[in-house]
């Protein structure tokens, strides 16, 4: 048995993910979900090794959720005392202007973070019941909060201030965030060990659910897709990305929305839910596929987001190494990436088409050796990133 490890928890407003991670291996040991609480029927999923528990039950609140969790871990295994757990990272969406790295969890950051709530509406209610549970249950081990907004902290004044009044702006701490920060400083990492060269212009695409851009000069973030939310930015599932903000007036005006239906709307009911009726792009792909041209010209929507973040990055970096397609999408869909790397033949880009179609699961160049800019499909792993952000508090 390993000789330490860190237990990641990522807590939603109705879920607890999880994974027990090695992090000097870079190997998770055990992982899985508690979702639906509250609910009248709820799902647990552990998963160890070659066995896989599926459990449905009602689990009331997140409390109750996560004993469940620590209980499988003692009967299904791996026993977290024998495994040598020494932390538990907890992933926080928004850490504000607050937090520039990981931060051992006190009375006192805990009240940061629930300060930070207006910023983080969506999802930093769910962070704070995962770590006032977690602390309850797990008290005689240290827990660390990692922030998604970490990375992006030191971007340049010309990339995190709006064109926004410096009072208004100061007053109520509007800036570029970030979102995915964890993701991108680790994928960036990744490709700069592969390639060898701490020098890189990167871009970053992170391509799930949802969707982030990142622009990374030697190591360093300059620039991002989203901004004092993760509603900013590429087209997702079912956000928009860019949109007018005059959008929000007019909605409020002539269609007589309110504040809380536009955002839904916004977040919740757009992207490419709004205009395919699916966020599963494999859908999507199928309803294309069929003939529908209303799912195709959602697409292109889709894919000119991308070029426009990447020529854009381009020219603030000025100049791109390296390209970078992750996350759920990003990692698996060989035909976006196709698309993308195609429209982009003008700055010299040449795609393998047999290493885009190789599905295996490492990090991996799909460029040709002649391509100007190398692009590759990597992986990426919050959850280790996390558990390592974790051992450096200590």
């Amino acid at each position: 048995m390993t000789e330490r490890t860190v237990l990641v928890i990522n807590t939603g407003s109705s879920s607890i993910k999880y994974q027990l991670v090695d992090p000097d291996a870079g190997v998770a040991l055990a992982s899985g979900l508690v979702e639906r609480i509250g609910e009248s029927i709820s799902r647990i999923i552990h998963k160890h090794g070659e066995d896989t528990i599926e459990i449905e039950e009602r689990v009331p609140d997140h409390g109750v959720g996560l004993s469940e969790v620590l209980r499988l871990f003692s009967t299904e295994g791996p026993n977290l005392q024998e495994a040598g757990i020494v932390a538990v990272g907890h992933r926080v969406v928004q850490g504000g202007k607050h937090f520039s790295g990981p931060a051992l969890v006190t009375d006192e950051v805990v009240a940061k973070i629930e300060e930070l709530i207006p910023l983080g509406p969506l999802h930093n209610p769910g962070h704070l019941k995962g770590i006032e549970v977690a602390r309850s249950l797990m008290a005689d081990v240290p827990h660390v909060a990692v922030f998604d907004t970490a990375f992006f902290q030191s971007l340049p004044d010309a990339s995190a201030r709006y064109a926004l009044d410096n009072e208004v702006a100061e007053k109520y701490e509007i800036r570029r965030y970030g979102a995915h920060g964890t993701s991108h400083q680790f994928v960036s990492s990744a490709v700069s060990e592969l390639l060898g060269r701490d020098d890189l212009k990167q871009v970053v695409l992170h391509m799930g659910n949802g969707a982030s851009a990142s622009a990374v000069v030697a190591g360093h973030a300059v620039d991002t897709s989203m901004g004092l939310t993760p509603l900013e930015g590429l087209v997702m599932g079912g956000r928009t990305g860019d949109i007018d903000p005059a959008a929000v007036f007019h909605l409020y005006r002539v269609a007589g929305m309110s504040i809380d239906e536009i955002d839904h709307l916004f977040n919740r009911s757009s992207g490419m839910k709004g205009m395919t009726g699916e966020n599963d792009m494999r859908q999507v792909w199928r309803m294309i596929n069929e003939g529908d041209a209303n799912a195709r010209s959602a697409m292109d929507v889709y894919i000119h987001r991308l070029l426009k973040y990447i020529g854009g990055y381009t020219a603030v970096m000025g100049g791109l190494d390296a390209l970078t397609f992750t996350a759920g999408i990003g990692e698996n869909d060989a035909r976006i990436r196709a698309e993308v790397c195609e429209r982009l033949a003008f700055m010299g880009i040449e795609i393998d088409e047999a290493a885009n179609q190789d599905h295996g699961r490492g990090a991996r160049v799909i460029s040709t050796p002649s391509s100007k800019v190398t692009v590759l499909a990597v992986p990426t792993n919050e959850e280790l990133a996390i558990a390592r952000q974790a051992l450096t508090l200590l």
